[in-house]
């Protein structure tokens, strides 16, 4: 739970998705073995750490919905709303922020897709991670970001400060 005044970002990129199908449409492309090891992996790392979201905010695409399927079975105590939203699929930065302050609950993950999910990631905090793969996003890729806004709606560009950033890529 998050204190009144605080709102939690964890906003991740689909894990690794498989190529191997090509009568399937990108929007229907399945996560591949490591995807799902990552996807895994990082439902693990978000209940180790705490980072329960209460609402989810997930692309249409099969893939982000398989990543939040698989981190979703990982010993969360809090079974978040989840909100399929087909504006997410492929967006850019701003549609993304616009679909954020949507969002109705203190602790909010969304999963989407690159560019648009780091381009997200670079406007957010007041200083990005100095992590080495910060800007080129992989998938699997998540940044836990926290705002001490009242409400969604009150978050802007450059305000969020970053509590951790983590990439999963499933091949541990």
């Amino acid at each position: 739970m998050t204190p009144l005044g605080h709102r939690r970002l964890i906003l991740t990129r689909h894990a690794k998705s498989a190529w191997d199908d090509p009568t399937l449409s990108d929007h229907d492309r399945p996560l591949n073995d490591r995807g799902r090891r990552s996807a895994r992996a990082l439902g693990d790392w978000m209940a180790s750490r705490g980072y329960e979201p209460e609402e989810v905010l997930c692309s249409s695409a099969r893939r982000t919905q398989e990543t939040w399927a698989m981190a979703a079975g990982a010993p969360l105590e809090v079974r978040p709303l989840l909100r399929i939203e087909p504006g997410l699929y492929h967006a850019g930065p701003d549609k993304m922020l616009t679909i954020l302050r949507t969002a109705s609950h203190p602790t909010v993950m969304m999963i989407g897709h690159n560019p648009g999910i780091s381009e997200l990631a670079a406007l957010l905090p007041a200083r990005p991670p100095l992590d080495p793969d910060f800007r080129r996003y992989p998938t699997g890729a998540t940044l836990v970001v926290d705002f001490q806004v009242d409400s969604w709606s009150e978050v802007q560009p450059g305000e969020g400060s970053v509590m951790d950033f983590v990439r999963l890529d499933g091949r541990h």
